[in-house]
């Protein structure tokens, strides 16, 4: 079921958070359409294709998308993209870092002028009338990741930054950050790479109007009550490698 995060009649958008079943892991998808024109974030592998594409067509022409966009290079990132470059005439969006990983999903030559890299330190991606802003979000998780802010909803897009799979509604947003801590704690733990990367990323997000922070896993976090708590929190988060010894580093007995 689509979602609508923000509908102002000429910008929308709308999360879809239940399109993955079976042994999947949850992950939602996310479509910002402005002024007739669309980008479909981070859409998933094969699991989501044919349902995202019904569920986008009740908004516009399909087959004019202008973007799909792919904050880094996992499966449940982009693995459908071919279906996206053949079913549409969009535009691929990925990180510079990983533009020679991504075609490990498509068929030979089909990304051919159809790629739009972004730099290190990111880039403002004209849709419509907006400027949808790629923001570093390098280690986390990966080595070239980024988080989008749409500046008319004021939603940031933060990928795995953020994630969270608790049990129940995952449409319902967090108010308090105890909601779902316990559904998320473990997760940054281990896939965020460094508590000196969370600060910096946190430092820069700071600098913006964000009303809700929207993760590519689990529920919401809708109110700038939560947003700072949620900010606070990952600001002083011990994690990845801060947490390795030499315990973590030996040789397997037997």
């Amino acid at each position: 079921m689509a979602v609508e995060l923000y509908n102002d009649g000429a910008h929308v958008c709308v999360a879809f958070r239940d399109l993955v079943r079976g042994e999947a892991v949850q992950a939602n998808q996310f479509m910002i359409y402005d002024n007739g024109h669309a980008a479909l974030l981070d859409p998933g592998g094969e699991l989501t294709y044919s349902r995202l594409f019904m569920a986008i067509s009740d908004y516009m022409n399909v087959k004019k998308l202008d973007y799909v966009v792919a904050s880094h290079q996992d499966p449940d990132i982009v693995a459908s993209v071919n279906k996206w470059l053949v079913g549409t005439d969009c535009k691929v969006v990925v990180p510079a870092l990983w533009e020679r990983f991504i075609p490990h999903f498509t068929r030979p030559g089909k990304l051919q002028g159809r790629v739009v890299t972004i730099p290190d330190d990111g880039i403002a991606l004209r849709l419509g009338n907006i400027r949808l802003q790629a923001l570093p979000a390098h280690f986390l998780h990966a080595e070239g990741n980024y988080s989008f802010y749409d500046p008319v909803s004021r939603i940031l897009f933060s990928g795995d930054i953020g994630a969270n799979l608790p049990p129940g509604d995952l449409d319902r947003p967090v108010k308090r950050l105890k909601e779902v801590l316990p559904y998320m704690e473990g997760f940054h733990r281990r896939y965020m790479n460094a508590h000196k990367v969370c600060r910096f990323w946190v430092s820069m997000v700071r600098q913006l109007p964000v009303e809700a922070v929207v993760p590519q896993h689990g529920r919401a976090f809708e109110g700038r009550r939560v947003v700072a708590e949620f900010l606070d929190w990952l600001e002083g988060l011990e994690c990845g490698v801060d947490l390795m010894t030499q315990a973590q580093y030996r040789v397997p007995a037997g």
